[in-house]
């Protein structure tokens, strides 16, 4: 059914209050091609989580909540299981079911806000994981065609928060199943330096994968602001990636910045410390800002714009620009 004039802020981490001409919700293809068959050649928005989306104005054309489920083992051997989630199961939950069924892979990616169709889009990662790292294939409807198509790892041309469908097939298709091939009794992974100092403060030795999501959780929710509370779609830029001579000219001034080798000529800069260094954490302007605890996060404490927040960011970008001689990227996809 589809409904007119329909108030997006429920379906936005941010929880900004925008307009949409037409809203529907899907929960299988056949759902999916009955409201397509009534779109009416308009724009069209689909939307998981929205938890890494600002919207900055109405949008006319019509929205639909991707709200495909399941969850299934679709193929076992003696080391590795391959799991099968629907597009619109929320990505927390989905990691869960697999530490239940002790299958290893993606407990670092613990708490991240958001759907597991938009997991592949973003090709989000934290604490030293990312999703290419176990991802398997996934299966879109095509918008034009109406075929359903299956896209392995090298066809989503995975980078650092890339993916084919932010580019070149953004807009052409709907997620509607992800699948992980995930380890069974795998080490776990506790080369990310906060994990490690939490597993010791929690007196774990020997870690269980159940083990470092709880520890990422509780890193998560220690910095974290939750979007149930305080409108924010988590990290709002990428760390930049520099070649190794904009990181030295920035060491001279700044012994302790932290750097992380990309390859020979590149490394990875950390966003937050250069937003923090610039003096932008905690900064409060009206009824947003920069979060108190964790400088890549912008904030919406309550009747925000979109522009308000997207004016914030601009901001943020010139002074990061002017002080550090880098440009930082947003992460978040801005509509």
């Amino acid at each position: 059914m589809i409904q007119t004039n329909s108030d997006l802020k429920p379906y936005n981490t941010f929880g900004i209050s925008v307009k949409a001409d037409r809203f529907a919700r899907f929960s299988s293809i056949p759902e999916l091609q009955t409201v397509l068959r009534e779109r009416m050649n308009d724009p069209l928005l689909i939307l998981g989580g929205g938890s890494n989306l600002l919207l900055t104005k109405d949008f006319h054309g019509l929205v639909l909540k991707n709200e495909i489920l399941g969850f299934e083992v679709i193929s076992e051997t003696e080391d590795f299981a391959v799991v099968q989630s629907g597009a619109g199961e929320t990505w927390h939950d989905f990691v869960m079911k697999c530490i239940d069924l002790n299958l290893s892979g993606l407990e670092n990616l613990s708490l991240i806000p958001g759907s597991v169709g938009a997991s592949p889009m973003q090709n989000i990662g934290a604490y030293g994981v990312e999703i290419k790292d176990c991802f398997e294939s996934l299966s879109a409807y095509h918008l034009e065609s109406g075929e359903v198509h299956t896209f392995d790892k090298q066809a989503c041309a995975f980078g650092y928060r890339e993916s084919v469908f932010k580019h070149e097939l953004k807009g052409q298709y709907v997620i509607c199943t992800v699948s992980f091939r995930l380890k069974k009794n795998a080490a776990v992974n506790t080369s990310y330096g906060a994990i490690s100092s939490e597993l010791e403060k929690q007196g774990v030795q020997n870690p269980s994968i159940r083990d470092v999501s709880n520890a990422v959780i509780a890193i998560r929710q220690s910095k974290l602001p939750d979007p149930k509370v305080i409108g924010n779609a988590g990290s709002f830029f990428k760390n930049p990636i520099v070649e190794n001579a904009v990181y030295e000219a920035i060491k001279l001034n700044y012994p302790e910045a932290p750097f992380y080798p990309v390859d020979e000529q590149h490394g990875k800069l950390a966003a937050g410390w250069l937003i923090e260094k610039a003096g932008w954490k905690g900064k409060t302007i009206e009824t947003y800002g920069v979060h108190t605890l964790q400088a890549l996060v912008l904030v919406n404490y309550g009747g925000s714009t979109g522009n308000q927040i997207y004016d914030l960011s601009s901001q943020i970008i010139s002074d990061i620009e002017s002080k550090f001689g880098v440009t930082l990227e947003r992460e978040v996809n801005i509509l």
